[in-house]
């Protein structure tokens, strides 16, 4: 056996075109999938954002200055949700972003296991209970119910995205199929590219595992890298949104 122009292995480009193309259907469908993820979170806390805004809004003007008491409550619990699901996504618990209350101190989230349960049972029960005194009648609670039921859904969206990983067994298999493309690149262009194969393949390698690598940083929105969502940001954008909203008359 010769190696020589009329060798078999320049028909190892045409395997190498051939598995090209899937790999690259491979590569777009983890992308997309990963990104779907980015967005579907990024939504979510855009609604966050939004429902705090109109609770604050309507709150405010059905309760008025003669209630200033109630008003300072939903000022500083409203934020305090965006703040305590930011850190339930992230695992954490930080409580020093929150602010304290007369009757709800932060100490009594130390040994409760679902903090945004707990700020949206606290903003519930006071709807309920200024209610009951009558100074919210039931029309009105009807008229707060979506925004005060959206905080928990957008809870429970952001955390399927959290708990539903892609699967490994996927994530995996691209990975060896990159690196063996990749490593048996040079014998589908070693006649036609010489020694330029070894920075093509290097290339081709650093392209395909870039994009990979992109995926897994994406495929989880809420942690602390500067690619995911500025989770921060936001709560401090709810928070002084929220502030604006009840300090204006």
């Amino acid at each position: 056996w010769r190696v020589g122009e009329n060798t078999d292995l320049k028909n190892v480009s045409l395997v190498h075109s051939l598995l090209g193309f899937v790999i690259s259907l491979l590569l777009v469908f983890r992308t997309n999938t990963a990104y779907d993820r980015w967005w579907e979170g990024r939504k979510q806390w855009g609604s966050l954002v939004n429902n705090s805004r109109n609770l604050a809004l309507k709150i405010h003007h059905l309760l008025g200055p003669e209630n200033e008491k109630e008003e300072r409550f939903f000022k500083k619990m409203i934020p305090n949700y965006a703040f305590v699901l930011k850190n339930h996504l992230r695992k954490n618990r930080h409580t020093h972003e929150l602010e304290a209350l007369d009757g709800f101190p932060i100490t009594y989230l130390n040994n409760r296991e679902h903090l945004p349960n707990v700020i949206a049972g606290e903003l519930i029960g006071r709807l309920v209970a200024l209610q009951k005194e009558g100074v919210i009648s039931p029309e009105q609670m009807l008229f707060l119910n979506a925004e005060i039921r959206s905080f928990t859904d957008i809870c429970g969206a952001c955390e399927r995205i959290r708990n539903t990983p892609i699967p490994y067994s996927y994530s995996s298999f691209l990975k060896k199929f990159i690196s063996f493309y990749c490593f048996t690149l040079p014998l589908g262009y070693i006649f036609s590219l010489h020694y330029l194969v070894v920075p093509f393949s290097c290339f081709v390698f650093y392209v395909l595992a870039s994009l990979e690598v992109i995926a897994e940083e994406i495929e989880d929105p809420f942690g602390e890298d500067s690619i995911d969502l500025p989770l921060v940001r936001i709560c401090e954008n709810i928070r002084a949104s929220v502030t604006d909203i009840f300090e204006r008359r």
